[in-house]
């Protein structure tokens, strides 16, 4: 089956056994990588139709609009599909003040792993996440 996912022009995104499939964000200028989530097939749907990223909230279990309540939503600009389907890329421009992070930084990957310990690569915050959230 991976063979005609392979070189198909059909898209059919490969769901998990939960009706999720991962979503890593990148910035569409740059190539950051902003943050990552799981879409389903409602939130995949929404993003495609709106162009606002939508996600599925796993630890909430529900849907979410991507910067809905912060005002940070994320412009879609292109979803790439790896080979298999299993995976998606969504290439987004930040709105607002430019953080994708709750904690109000650009990206959520923002701490370097140097064995057990983690430093800080950006400690520079677009907004108070105790005023927004």
């Amino acid at each position: 089956m991976a063979a005609n996912l392979d070189e198909t022009d059909n898209f059919q995104p490969g769901f998990d056994h939960d009706g999720l499939i991962p979503a890593i964000v990148t910035d569409a200028r740059d190539g950051t990588i902003l943050m990552f989530a799981f879409m389903n097939a409602e939130s995949l749907r929404l993003t495609q139709e709106t162009g606002i990223a939508h996600f599925w909230s796993r630890s909430r279990k529900s849907l979410w609009k991507k910067g809905e309540t912060s005002g940070e939503l994320l412009e879609v600009a292109e979803i790439l599909t790896d080979c298999d389907q299993d995976v998606l890329q969504v290439k987004a421009l930040s709105q607002g003040r430019g953080a994708s992070c709750h904690t109000g930084r650009r990206s959520c990957f923002y701490r370097r792993v140097e064995g057990s310990k983690l430093v800080f690569t950006d400690n520079v915050r677009l907004f108070d996440p105790k005023t927004v959230y």
